[in-house]
Parts: structure tokens; sequence; C-alpha cells
């Protein structure tokens, strides 16, 4: 089946609450869901659990944990106690996968600092997922996030950090939006081998309408996503695809609309 890869991230259907998210990709055949930490925790472990059973929906990641710098654009700064809590969230419902963001530069305005204090925030949280049996994914943002979301912008910065931790318990997020246009990314892929746990995508539309939500459907913009696709694959990835789309023009739609538009397009659009 051409969409058994295929996962949707419930910010991709903002409107819709955690239950109306899992019955809605129930009813469109979609078998993997991206979950987030606040919706999960509002609906409850145990219903959210039943749900996705009842509904034969898997968990392919959580989102999201990590701002190991003390940099959150929403809002507070390094929360050891809430990178623990979603570990346990993730645990609960079935997942193994937890996306981390690093967070932005730190107020000395040091690079070096920020990304050392990213490594040391991962070193504190590895014991505690591990127990937990759940995967961290560090993932690389688009370097116009910098400054505020993200130290790490490119795939060989994230292996620098992935590498030195147990593959059973750190590895490598990759999103289509923030590494197409890195020169690198072909060689960086292949070095990430099977380091490669998670795997998201979406388009760059042009013109591009903001940076954080200017996200577009995949066939919408300017990436080769296909191409990308072929070079994840061929490093070893089998998992899950997530399509994860921040767009206020998106979020506006009925979201069985923009299920179905996903659907179609992901054989000829994500596939390669």
């Amino acid at each position: 089946m051409s969409v058994e890869r295929l996962a949707i991230n419930q910010i991709t259907v903002k409107a819709w609450s955690f239950e109306e998210t899992v019955r809605g990709l129930a009813r469109h055949g979609i078998g993997w869901i991206g979950a987030w930490v606040g919706p999960v925790e509002e609906y409850g472990l145990e219903r959210a659990a039943a749900l996705l059973r009842d509904h034969g929906v898997r968990v392919s990641s959580m989102c999201r944990a990590g701002f190991f710098t003390g940099k959150n654009p929403d809002g507070g700064g390094l929360d050891h106690d809430a990178n623990r809590r979603a570990v346990d969230l993730t645990a609960a419902i079935g997942g193994d996968v937890l996306y981390m963001v690093s967070g932005g530069v730190h107020d000395d305005l040091s690079l070096p600092r920020s990304r050392a204090a990213v490594v040391e925030g991962i070193a504190e949280l590895v014991p505690y997922a591990a127990a937990a049996g759940v995967r961290l994914a560090v993932e690389p943002l688009h370097p116009m996030m910098c400054a505020e979301r993200s130290v790490t912008v490119t795939l060989d910065q994230s292996l620098d950090i992935v590498e030195r931790f147990d593959p059973a318990h750190v590895g490598l997020a990759v999103d289509t939006y923030n590494v197409w246009w890195d020169p690198g990314l072909d060689a960086a892929l292949a070095r990430a081998g099977d380091r490669i746990i998670g795997y998201q995508v979406c388009d760059w539309l042009v013109p591009q309408p903001h940076p954080t939500f200017g996200r577009g459907l995949p066939g919408d913009g300017a990436i080769d996503i296909p191409a990308i696709t072929r070079a994840v694959d061929a490093a070893g990835f089998t998992g899950p695809i997530e399509v994860e789309i921040f767009n206020e023009k998106v979020w506006a739609r009925d979201p069985d609309d923009v299920l179905a538009a996903v659907v179609a397009g992901f054989p000829h659009h994500v596939l390669p």
C-alpha cells in the first residue's frame, strides 16, 4: 500500500483535538501519528493509549522536549522535569522516539557554549529516557531559527552531538524544511546511516511567507522531497514518514480535506 509509511504530525491538523485527530487518521487509512505533549497530556495518558489501540494508530514520534540552552521562544527556560515528563508521555502511549529541539543561543551570545549546553542536557536526560525505552531524536532546525529555537542547524552539527551517545538511545531527526538547502546534505545523510530515527517532510513555499509558519504541503514548493526520501532510505531508515505542517492557511482548511490531499499526494510528492 502506497501510504503504509505515512504519518501525520498532529500540528498539521491543528484545529482537531487529539481524539479527533486519531479518529480522522483512522478514517483516512493513516496508521501513524506524530503526537504533541500538550494534547496528549490534556486528553489523559490512559485514554490516549486506549484510543490509539482501538483505532490501530501507532506513534511515530512525540514532539517535543529539549531547549537545553535555556532559550525557548514559547516561554520558559530549561526544564528538566518537563523533559522527563515528555519521556513518560511518549512511553505511556507506546512511542519510542522523542524529538529534541536544542534551544536558541544563550544570553551570553556564545554559540560554542550554547552547543556545549545541548550536549550536557542530552547527557542528563539519556539515562532516564533509556530506562523508559525512549530514544532521543536530535533535530537540527533551519539556520534562520538559530537565535530563537536551535543552535544546531545542520545534520553534521547534530551528528557531532549524536555520535557522542549510544545509538540505542540517541539518534537523528531529519526534516526536509530544515535541511533541504544544505550543500552537504547527501554526504551527511550517508554519514548518519542508521542513526536516523525520525523523518519529517513538508515543502518550502515560494515566496516563503513566514520562517516558522510557512510550511507547505508536499508538492507545493521548491523541495525535491522524493530525492531526500531516497537518500534517507539509502542510509537505512525504514520507519514512518511524517508530514508536519505549520501554516495558518493549512490550519484554516477542513482537516479532512488536508488529510485527503496528503494521502493523494504522498506517493508522488514524498516517496522516491
